[in-house]
């Protein structure tokens, strides 16, 4: 049996995609309020909010018990290394020793099996070449690669950094089986949910609720055209940035997603029209947050607030682009089991 603990936990991607590859989550951590009910309502686990700088390595092996394989799994806060945050000067960024933190309870408690998931920049930082350092000192047999998330089956461009580390044979992490003709689609994820206008709110699920438009946007969502740009627009709905010679780098915001391709990757301002592709293929609204979470891999009943508490785009938004995609996480969670199996 492999028993996971969810380090910076959120909503529970990285959990779901965990328990549906056959890991029993033993419980998840976070510094967010805002996660204790969707971690609990869909992981069905314990949720500790809680400071990962005060968890303990007897808080952990309290938590795995007598687990044969043991797996400390998680997402360390990746602002720091954003690719929107190019240029940025993030040495006084809060979220650097998280991964230290990470590896100081790895220290203490040497589980079986530990996976991590970031942005594939962080490779180049010396945060990431101290934390695998660290590792390979325990004798962990370490591996890690960037990984299309696209090619595992999530319905989105997307780029993340898995690392696998064990102590019970080495574990690769897996390439993706998908070619680019089967990649899953934003047709296939989102065409059968119900029509909505902009503003509007399917009364039988909240989280599907669109942002109002000005009437400007509305026009230049009218004026666009899936796959397309501001470019097709008449020059009286062009904003001044646009008239500019650096306007041609803001190509993709203020656009309509495809509906034959998987979305562009969903950050956590995707319910804003005009913060990316995050038009709808067809409808002339930006796209729901139940679509942004469906993009993200998570099932349609996946629950984020409690029935009848009011959804805020801005946290939720936050969380759901925050979150681990589980269906990569069940592609490198099959993995961990395979070895379990075998040992």
């Amino acid at each position: 049996m492999v028993r996971a603990i969810d380090l910076f936990c959120g909503v529970g991607g990285l959990s779901h995609g965990l328990r549906r590859a056959g890991i029993e989550v033993a419980g998840g951590f976070d510094i967010d309020p805002r996660c204790e009910y969707p971690f609990k309502a869909n992981i069905r686990a314990p949720f500790f909010l809680q400071d990962v700088r005060t968890v303990t390595g007897a808080q952990l092996h309290d938590l795995w018990g007598q687990a044969d394989v043991r797996l400390l799994a998680g997402c360390a806060p990746c602002q720091p290394f954003s690719s929107y945050r190019r240029g940025a000067d993030t040495t006084g960024d809060e979220n650097w020793p998280l991964l230290d933190e990470f590896a100081r309870l790895i220290e203490e408690t040497e589980p079986e099996v530990v996976t991590m998931e970031n942005v594939p920049r962080v490779v180049g930082s010396t945060v990431f070449q101290r934390f695998a350092k660290s590792l390979e000192s325990l004798e962990y047999d370490v591996s890690f690669k960037s990984c299309h998330s696209a090619e595992y089956g999530l319905p989105q461009y997307r780029r993340r950094l898995v690392l696998i580390a064990s102590r019970i044979g080495r574990i690769e992490v897996p390439k993706g089986t998908r070619s680019e003709d089967k990649f899953v689609t934003v047709r296939k994820t989102i065409e059968k949910l119900p029509k909505l206008e902009a503003g509007e709110i399917d009364p039988d699920d909240s989280l599907h609720k669109s942002r109002n438009l000005s009437d400007l946007n509305l026009k230049r969502i009218r004026a666009s055209n899936p796959g397309g740009t501001w470019h097709d627009w008449p020059t009286s709905l062009r904003s001044p940035c646009h008239q500019r010679a650096t306007g041609s780098s803001f190509a993709n915001v203020y656009a309509r997603m495809e509906w034959d391709k998987p979305s562009p990757t969903i950050t956590t301002q995707a319910h804003n029209f005009g913060t990316g592709r995050f038009g709808h293929p067809e409808q002339d609204r930006s796209i729901t947050l139940r679509e942004a979470a469906m993009l993200q891999g998570f099932p349609r009943g996946y629950k984020f607030v409690p029935k009848g508490e009011p959804v805020e785009f801005v946290h939720i938004g936050r969380l759901i682009g925050n979150a681990v995609p589980p269906p990569l996480a069940r592609a490198f969670g099959q993995e961990i089991v395979k070895a379990a199996t075998r040992r």
